[in-house]
């Protein structure tokens, strides 16, 4: 295993999202190796190897090949100093990782592409099913996350004024609510968090449609 940090993913994964805004976030140089979800790449010999769950994304860094999105920002904070992935403050890391398990635990799993598949199995591939899945499911998520941000912990962003793996999983979710048309008009307080995350540039380059892009290109990338 090299040294150098490269991260297997797929360009509109959410959790692949999640890892990339936190790797931009630390200026840390990656290599991205797409993995194709549509065409059954993550299931092949190759990929199991990184990742014998078969997801995305597999990140190879210090030596080291990890899964599972959440673990992987709770390893880069914990591992570089003063990174504000996490508050120095037990309560605070306690609320950041409720709202970020709230996306990732919550919403995510009902929603991904092996649940909504089975979902098409049952409905004879009814894509208006699908759709209410989706808006069903997500919208109720957000709706919960955007009563927990009512808090006066909630400062510019999720947790106190710079972001934190909170909005490193809200931000990828919105997305997907977006790319489902789910109607995001009552919920104010994730609206406004995001559109504030989105103004910054470990947000935009780890945006998928820049990541399509820049996979097509094959080169090295680094955010902010």
């Amino acid at each position: 295993m090299s040294n150098e940090t490269v991260l297997y993913d797929y360009w509109r994964s959410s959790a692949s999202y999640r890892v990339r805004i936190a790797l931009n976030s630390l200026g840390i140089a990656y290599r991205t190796v797409p993995v194709d979800l549509l065409d059954g790449e993550h299931k092949a010999a190759t990929h199991l190897r990184r990742n014998p769950q078969g997801l995305v994304p597999a990140l190879e860094i210090d030596g080291l090949m990890m899964t599972q999105s959440l673990a992987i920002i709770e390893y880069l904070a914990e591992t570089r100093g003063g990174s504000g992935l996490l508050p120095e403050d037990a309560p605070g890391r306690q609320r950041v990782r409720a709202l970020a398990y709230a996306i990732a635990m919550d919403i995510h799993p009902i929603c991904n592409l092996g649940v909504v598949g089975h979902v098409m199995e049952l409905t004879a591939g009814d894509d208006v099913a699908r759709r209410a899945w989706m808006r069903k499911f997500i919208g109720e998520g957000l709706l919960a996350v955007d009563r927990m941000l009512d808090d006066p912990r909630t400062g510019v962003f999720c947790h106190g004024d710079s972001p934190t793996m909170a909005d490193m999983c809200l931000v990828p979710q919105v997305y997907n609510a977006e790319r489902w048309g789910v109607d995001l008009s009552a919920l104010g307080r994730v609206r406004r968090v995001v559109d504030l995350c989105n103004e910054r540039t470990a947000f935009r380059d780890g945006h998928p449609d820049r990541v399509k892009l820049q996979s097509a290109r094959d080169v090295p990338f680094c955010g902010e």
